[in-house]
């Protein structure tokens, strides 16, 4: 299980009984090799490229044509989430490039017209069918059970769009945020 650091563990502020508050403040998680660029150029759909790149060789060497999509900025209201999703992505990145890279959380602060673009992640049910998304649940469950509160228990065929935002913290943007909005979250 992924031990997040306790300045990042921010559940208790924003975790009720009708799951995560949301506010112009959101959160992203991201490898440590990846912040020079964002804290320069912002955060961008589809900001991997050295891993799309890497994919890219990998798919080619088998005959593959590999057409890349453009991915939104995938959000959470929680920095706990955020790390989840930055050990990940640092996970990810190891299989194809050598060095330390530790996983990082990124502030986003919003304008509020902004904000108001933020949606619900309903995409990620396809995502919570595979292993890295069943490990994501369990993590989600142990936060919700440390505050005293019941797990989701949700059915991601019959959900509500609203609950892959408030029970289960997955939203994303579709749209280049500037480096101005962005900031490192630090003890």
């Amino acid at each position: 299980m992924i031990e997040t650091p306790v300045f990042l563990q921010d559940a208790q502020d924003i975790l009720t009984e009708q799951g995560f508050t949301a506010s112009q403040v959101w959160y992203h998680g991201t490898s440590s090799a990846l912040v020079p660029a964002i804290l320069e150029q912002g955060l961008k759909r589809s900001g991997d490229q050295a891993l799309a790149e890497k994919e890219q060789k990998t798919l080619a060497t088998i005959g593959d044509q590999y057409q890349p999509a453009v991915e939104p900025v995938f959000l959470t209201p929680s920095q706990e989430l955020a790390y989840y999703w930055a050990c990940q992505t640092v996970r990810r990145r190891g299989v194809r490039f050598a060095g330390e890279e530790t996983p990082v959380v990124l502030a986003l602060t919003l304008p509020a017209d902004v904000a108001q673009q933020v949606r619900p992640d309903v995409g990620a049910a396809s995502l919570l069918l595979l292993d890295e998304g069943e490990a994501y649940l369990a993590y989600l469950a142990s936060i919700y059970q440390r505050l005293g509160l019941n797990p989701p228990e949700i059915d991601l065929a019959k959900a509500a769009r609203e609950d892959y935002l408030q029970q289960l913290g997955m939203a994303y943007i579709d749209a280049d945020l500037p480096a101005s909005c962005v900031s490192l979250c630090q003890p």
